[in-house]
């Protein structure tokens, strides 16, 4: 199933995300933005799984929507540790390439979900 490929994906950058924690903890001694990054970057995976037993079409596309929005948060953390030199640029580059995919495939889903909403509710 489909899914369960976003799901194993969000899964190994969940576990990235936690590699990279433990380094900003213990080797650059960085425990605020590093605790937002851990909390944004686990929610991802988090959200898709929970989307996975949805009720209905719109529980799938509101829980698919707050991974996308983790995502895009996840994003902005990445971003901030690497300005302010905690993330080398290879390091955050590569996780801000994992993330950016996880985000074109929860919005690619969103919309195609989207629209078979509204075709079936004119």
């Amino acid at each position: 199933m489909a899914t369960d490929i976003k799901v194993e994906l969000s899964e190994e950058f969940a576990v990235r995300i936690v590699g990279c924690y433990r380094y900003l903890c213990s080797d650059k001694a960085e425990y605020v933005m590093s605790k937002q990054l851990l909390r944004a970057g686990t929610s991802i995976g988090a959200n898709i799984s929970e989307a996975l037993f949805s009720e209905s079409d719109s529980d799938f596309i509101h829980k698919l929507t707050i991974a996308q929005k983790e995502a895009s948060e996840t994003r902005y953390w990445i971003r901030l540790l690497n300005k302010t030199d905690y993330l080398s640029n290879e390091l955050a580059d590569s996780l801000n390439e994992d993330c950016t995919r996880i985000l074109k495939v929860l919005t690619s889903i969103i919309k195609s979900m989207k629209a078979k909403e509204n075709a079936f509710n004119p």
